[in-house]
């Protein structure tokens, strides 16, 4: 089957933690002759995974992006990081990438791991085939893993070839279009070789189920089976393009990236089957542009000297060097080979490039003639998960600090940092907690702004159950002009909710008008810090009577009399400390339901109820409230009892009464913390 060279093309490589998607792109590479020698991660030699946060951990932390030349056309590969922690990075490579090559083991007790992947897959409609990788090793089965990943997948899982076993090891593969057999062979191209007599049958049964599988999608086929036709091989690929173009089926590959095995079968079947860019085009709406250059913004990264690099797909025409396009003057442009960014003069249609120094650019824009544009259906931040109090190890750095985690969140939306009002604290936000320490590395090495981290602070709150009447008398003389103030309050609780609320009955003038505003802001400057050191809620202070001196009184004096009254009279009100309650809504695979369930109980929560989650087949949402003292590492727990895959969503529903030893443990460590500061 011949071939016209397209426009140069890009692959996304993604799929789970230790799935083998960077010794998969070694593997391409190697084969492309973009390098002589295959890296190891065992001796950090690898092209991907080549920062160090990622030798650091041995797994990816970010997109490593790698170009190569594979029989006379340009590709440019898109290794994804495998962890859930990083899938906001991993989504912005997928919706530049004309196909994504989804990497798993063949185990299939953890194929689950791959449904998010699958289903983000499916939502935008982006074209992916099935790797199925490190078969050499394993005695897992190509047929049991594609039954278990089927139920992730809305299309049908298409089996593109069958194992060769000799001596309970697979050392082959049979292609189902050319129906050819082929005998693995450790650094070397597969050796032509017969079907084996045991394999007829089997192959005979798979390409049928294959050709059902395409004859869904296409009338013609569908009328050739049902004449006993056989379809020529040129009919079948066309189809499978077609089909994989838009992304009606999943075709299903396996070997092993380590010894090199169906890597070459995978190739070819990237550049017969995978769609020219324009398919990506259209659905990031830049399809059909010729009035000049038009490009999406896939990943921003500051790097040191060169400053600021937008990785953009361009998409229609080219960008020069020192252009300007829609108002953004392009300081420089990155090309990205075998790991290692070397300068270019242009770059053109379907290649990715690294633009430097284009100030105003931002991940999930579009540059072109018409200028900067978000793409609609470009992925949605993911809310923030966990959360770590830092400040900077250098108290001068403090305003410094601000500014670099402004870049790292541009580099990853998914962070998020600010103050939080209730406790004082600068919190930095993320989807975990090694999400957070790749983000602290990050703020070290490159930025060097090395940060504190400890564990938030919860935002308890207290309120009063009793009410009292108050009296409180300021008043101070050293000479000339003294300081005079009296009043009456009346101290309230109000309903859970409620705030504060401040008012007056003065009658006959005991407290002149002009003093009463400084009263209510005795108050509430008083209730920021009540009895057991925390703010003070739902109360209700009325100011009821007062005197007065012509001479001594001020506004500083009745403020004074008020922070005077309010600290003598709340510990009189029967104080009690509230603490605030998140409503959580809990997703997991329906197997893990149960875990989840007692996950809730053990950490003081209440489960509201549970049922299937809207859209996602064998999945379960748990709805629950939850003390927010057990929320910081709850998503650390919750995936390590669901393999990696559940998560949830919260906000602040209530603040709770605590009372009893809790209550006491509480306040004996928030005055141990206070002491120490």
């Amino acid at each position: 089957m011949t071939k016209t060279p397209s426009r140069p093309r890009v692959a996304a490589l993604v799929g789970p933690y230790m799935g083998g998607k960077t010794a998969l792109l070694e593997s391409i590479l190697f084969h492309c002759g973009a390098i002589t020698r295959k890296g190891t991660r065992k001796e950090n030699t690898t092209v991907g995974d080549s920062s160090p946060e990622a030798r650091a951990r041995g797994s990816g932390t970010e997109v490593n992006i790698a170009s190569a030349e594979y029989l006379g056309e340009t590709w440019t590969f898109l290794d994804c990081p495998g962890s859930i922690e990083l899938l906001q990075e991993s989504e912005g490579a997928l919706m530049v990438a004309d196909a994504a090559v989804v990497v798993c083991e063949p185990d299939v007790g953890r194929a689950m791991t791959l449904a998010p992947i699958l289903r983000f897959l499916d939502d935008l409609d982006i074209p992916h085939l099935l790797f199925i990788n490190k078969m050499d090793h394993a005695a897992g089965s190509v047929r049991e893993t594609m039954a278990a990943l089927q139920g992730f997948s809305r299309h049908p899982l298409v089996l593109r070839e069958i194992p060769i076993r000799e001596g309970g090891k697979i050392t082959g593969h049979v292609d189902l279009v050319s129906e050819r057999a082929f005998r693995w062979t450790p650094g070397k191209p597969s050796e032509l070789i017969q079907i084996p007599d045991s394999l007829k049958e089997q192959e005979a049964k798979a390409r049928t189920e294959m050709l059902e599988a395409l004859a869904d999608f296409d009338d013609k086929l569908l009328e050739q089976l049902l004449e006993d036709a056989v379809p020529p091989p040129d009919a079948i690929y066309d189809a499978l393009a077609k089909d994989l173009r838009e992304d009606k089926v999943v075709p299903v590959f396996f070997g092993s990236a380590e010894s090199d095995h169906g890597v070459r079968r995978l190739l070819k079947a990237l550049r017969h089957e995978t769609p020219e860019s324009n398919a990506a085009a259209l659905r990031l709406g830049l399809a059909g542009m010729n009035d000049g250059p038009a490009a999406a913004v896939f990943k921003t990264h500051y790097a040191g000297h060169v400053g600021k690099l937008s990785f953009v797909r361009i998409f229609a025409g080219e960008i020069a060097e020192g252009a300007t396009v829609g108002g953004v003057r392009v300081g420089g442009i990155l090309r990205m080979n075998a790991g290692k960014q070397e300068k270019t003069a242009r770059a053109k249609t379907g290649e990715v490039a690294g633009l430097a120094r284009t100030e105003g650019l931002a991940t999930g824009q579009t540059l072109s003639a018409a200028g900067i544009k978000g793409v609609p259906n470009w992925p949605a931040t993911l809310a923030p998960l966990f959360a770590l109090a830092i400040h900077s190890e250098k108290r001068e750095d403090d305003v410094k600090l601000t500014g670099a985690l402004s870049r790292l969140v541009e580099e990853d939306p998914s962070l998020s940092f600010g103050a939080n009002p209730d406790t004082g604290e600068f919190l930095l936000w993320g989807q975990g907690e090694m999400h957070l320490q790749i983000a602290l590395e990050r703020l070290r090495q490159r930025m060097n702004m090395p940060v504190k981290a400890k564990r938030p602070l919860v935002p308890y709150k207290e309120t009063v159950r009793k009410g009292i009447k108050q009296h409180a008398r300021h008043k101070k003389q050293s000479g000339g002009h003294g300081e005079f103030g009296d009043i009456h309050v009346e101290i309230k609780p109000l309903p859970r909710g409620s705030g504060f609320a401040f008012s007056d009955s003065i009658t006959g003038g005991s407290v002149p008008k002009q003093y009463i505003p400084a009263v209510e802001a005795g108050v509430r400057e008083s209730l920021a810090r009540g009895p057991f050191g925390f703010p003070v809620v739902d109360v209700a202070v009325t100011l009821t009577d007062g005197q007065y001196h012509s001479v001594d009184s001020s506004d500083m004096a009745f403020k004074k009399a008020a922070g005077q009254a309010m600290r003598e009279g709340l510990p009189a009100c029967q104080p009690v400390l509230l603490e605030p309650i998140c409503h959580v809504e809990i997703a997991v695979p329906t197997e893990f339901t149960s875990k989840a369930q007692r996950l809730v109980s053990g950490r003081r929560g209440q489960i509201l109820g549970f049922d299937a989650k809207a859209d996602w087949k064998g999945w379960d949402q748990v709805t629950a409230l939850l003390p927010q003292s057990e929320m910081h590492d709850l998503i650390v727990e919750l995936r390590s009892a669901t393999l990696g895959v559940g998560t949830f969503s919260w906000r602040f529903d209530h603040l709770q009464e605590l009372t009893g030893k809790a209550a006491d443990q509480v306040i004996t460590e928030r005055q141990h913390a206070a002491a120490a500061q």
